[in-house]
């Protein structure tokens, strides 16, 4: 196997490929453009959509040539793949506000140029004449067909829009047109894609009579079977201002022992070797879960921040760095003066996502605070006050919401 679909393939990448021994020869005989798209339907990509993108710059390592292509022009439609209901519509310039977004994460991620380049599919898609588009390339699919691929399959017991129905044919025409116009013979993506990938495969050989490949990855689920990347705030964005950097250092740092070495293969590029010497039996299982929340911070967020998240994680659990580097929040010092609930005060702090968490937190005994600079102690009732008597010396207390949650509260 080629070097480059042998490093996926030990990193546990590989999941289906249209034919693995063909593409195989084509990247021994040189570099391969590939491609893999993304929909701006929000204004951040989360977690999950990252993996096909670790890949990227594997295979960009070996020597071959990636394009990632925004799909803003797809995204007026909306795919259905992994779905159960129709995608909320989206103005042309909320897509267009997603997409520079979006564009810069991956930039920061990937580094465009060298080997790595952006396209968007709204330059061939956006003045398509539809006529013309269904006598050209609309002939080329047969809906029994379609309708045999999972991700309608699905859709049919819930309701697919006709809208929908056309996603298939304009990501099969995108893979055509960067065949034709960068000399694109690979597609990359998850398995959710695989009906759409495999279509435009069939759609190049039909009207270039050209062979080209598709290759997808494992949709990654924890060790439980919840998907990846879920958290009880909801998606692990890569924006900071929707997922803070310790919080996205404290989702790697919780992960279950038995991910830890898979979760190091896919989002690192960590070796094999090092992996394995932090994942052998006898290992600390912190030490190699603080590794990999450490690294991936680091590559979505930038070193700067992997370190204030780490010394905010040591200084919350107790390892003597500076408190500072914690998630904090401002109060005003004359509310703490007259007493603020401590109900409000856990919402406000972020760490409550409404009062009646909050109280139930505090009835259920997870809710704690670290008062006058002592030790964290549970809050034992509802109406409790916190007032300014509870600051430390730097006029901050600390507040923690069951194990993971933590907060400093500064006085102002």
């Amino acid at each position: 196997m080629n070097h480059a679909l042998e490093t996926l393939k030990t990193r546990g990448f590989l999941s289906q490929c249209t034919d693995a021994e063909g593409l195989s020869r084509l990247m021994d005989e040189g570099p391969v453009t590939f491609y893999v798209g993304c929909d701006p339907t929000g204004r951040s990509l989360h977690i999950g959509h990252m993996v096909p993108f670790f890949a990227f710059r594997h295979l960009r390592e070996a020597g071959h040539r990636g394009i990632a292509l925004i799909g803003e022009g797809t995204s007026r439609i909306g795919d259905p793949s992994g779905k159960t209901e129709t995608r909320r519509m989206l103005s042309y310039d909320e897509l267009a506000r997603n997409a520079a977004s979006i564009t810069a994460q991956l930039d920061r991620f990937i580094g465009f140029g060298g080997g790595a380049e952006t396209a968007n599919n709204k330059d061939w898609l956006a003045d398509l004449n539809y006529i013309d588009f269904l006598r050209d390339i609309g002939s080329h699919f047969s809906v029994n067909r379609m309708l045999s691929f999972e991700a309608y399959k699905k859709r049919l017991e819930t309701g697919l829009s006709f809208i929908e129905f056309n996603y298939q044919l304009l990501q099969s025409y995108d893979f055509l047109q960067l065949y034709r116009r960068a000399g694109c013979t690979l597609q990359i993506g998850g398995d959710d894609q695989w009906g759409n990938i495999t279509a435009g495969a069939d759609l190049i050989r039909r009207l270039e009579g050209a062979e080209v490949y598709g290759l997808t990855f494992p949709l990654v689920t924890t060790a439980d079977g919840k998907k990846m990347g879920k958290t009880e705030k909801g998606a692990l964005f890569l924006d900071p201002a929707l997922t803070s950097p310790y919080d996205f250092f404290q989702y790697w740092r919780n992960v279950q022992d038995t991910d830890t070495r898979r979760f190091l293969l896919l989002f690192t590029f960590l070796s094999v070797e090092t992996i394995d010497a932090l994942c052998a039996p006898g290992a600390n299982p912190n030490a190699a879960k603080e590794r990999l929340a450490y690294e991936i911070t680091a590559l979505i967020h930038g070193k700067a921040e992997a370190d204030k998240a780490l010394a905010g994680a040591k200084a919350a659990f107790g390892g003597g760095a500076d408190a500072g580097a914690m998630p904090g929040v401002r109060i005003a010092r004359a509310r703490l003066d007259a007493g603020v609930s401590a109900v409000d005060l856990f919402c406000e702090a972020g760490i409550c996502p409404s009062k009646s968490e909050a109280r139930r937190l505090i009835e259920q005994g997870g809710a704690f605070i670290a008062s006058a600079g002592g030790p964290l102690a549970p809050l034992d009732a509802v109406n409790a006050l916190v007032t300014s008597a509870a600051l430390d010396a730097e006029g901050a207390l600390v507040l923690r919401a069951g194990k993971k949650r933590y907060c400093r509260v500064e006085a102002v």
